[in-house]
């Protein structure tokens, strides 16, 4: 069975000033979208504030069109009628509300114009509370920051090759996908760019949002937050409001439970088991991330997840 791409957490600003893509080159094969700080991207994670939506379809075939904000700017959301569990989620999340989604991501070139757009086609859309938002924001902070950093390094040595950066410590995607941008793009991007993107996530966790980080930025430049009311998970039409740090508990149980071998828990048991319990396949990869980070849980291989 074929692994799933991973699902790479990236700001809407770096996601959307992409403009380079890699084909398949075998049929129903995977393509890439390649960022500018080189992330090599089939899938993504996202979460931010649902601000608007519109079903542009029909009663008979839904099309719902929406925007995600976080704190660089939107994400611009297709889901129809072969996105059939996201389409049925969204149109019972009442916006403004703190929401995450995974899903393929797409490039579009207008041919008159050469503009590029860029949408995600969410396979899944779920309502998350506040705590859930804020530990994707650190998470896709920190992966921001490592990938401006490996970029930046890559960009100094013109000689480097893909294997070169697997050595320095990048899986093999992060190495491809930054050669690629260094091949492909024009210039290099401002590092300022997402610099300030990083002063503005920090700003959201931090609880004096008016810390000064030393940092030159155009306050206009980044999106307000818009008012959320306290938000719940949906799950089969029922709501649950649990925080991040009792869903921690709950998977670090399920991980014990499943363990029954020493190798760890086979992923495709601890999704099922979660989704039992109420707990949406993006609320699993959100907390077991927490879990890694944390140094609790660690992945012996991609189809195991071990408690510590």
């Amino acid at each position: 069975m074929k692994n799933r791409e991973t699902a790479w957490r990236i700001f809407s600003n770096e996601l959307n000033a992409s403009v380079l893509e890699i084909q398949a080159t075998e049929e129903k094969g995977p393509s890439y979208v390649v960022t500018p700080l080189g992330a090599k991207v089939n899938r993504v994670l996202i979460a931010g504030t649902l601000t608007e939506k519109e079903n542009v379809g029909g009663e008979e075939e839904a099309m719902w069109k929406g925007r995600i904000q976080d704190v660089s700017g939107n994400y611009f959301i297709s889901v129809g009628r072969y996105q059939q569990e996201a389409s049925r989620a969204i149109a019972s999340i009442e916006v403004p509300c703190f929401v995450a989604a995974t899903g393929r991501v797409k490039l579009y070139t207008n041919p008159e114009t050469g503009k590029t757009y860029i949408t995600v086609r969410p396979e899944q859309i779920v309502k998350i509370d506040e705590g859930l938002r804020d530990a994707w924001l650190l998470e896709t902070a920190k992966q921001t920051w490592t990938r401006l950093n490996n970029f930046k390094a890559a960009s100094q040595d013109p000689g480097l090759k893909a294997e070169d950066l697997v050595k320095k410590g990048s899986s093999p995607a992060e190495a491809e996908g930054i050669i690629y941008a260094l091949e492909h793009n024009d210039e290099v991007p401002d590092s300022m760019t997402y610099i300030k993107t990083l002063q503005a996530a920090l700003r959201v966790l931090l609880p004096d949002r008016e810390i000064d980080f030393g940092l030159p930025e155009d306050v206009a430049s980044m999106p307000d937050e818009p008012e959320v009311t306290e938000s719940m998970d949906i799950q089969d039409g029922h709501a649950s409001k649990r925080s991040y740090g009792q869903l921690e508990d709950i998977i670090l149980d399920m991980l014990s439970e499943l363990d029954r071998d020493g190798k760890g828990a086979p992923r495709d048991e601890l999704e099922r088991r979660a989704e039992a319990e109420g707990i949406s396949s993006i609320e699993l990869e959100e907390i077991s991330n927490i879990l890694m980070d944390k140094g609790l849980v660690y992945e012996p291989n991609l189809r195991y997840l071990k408690r510590i």
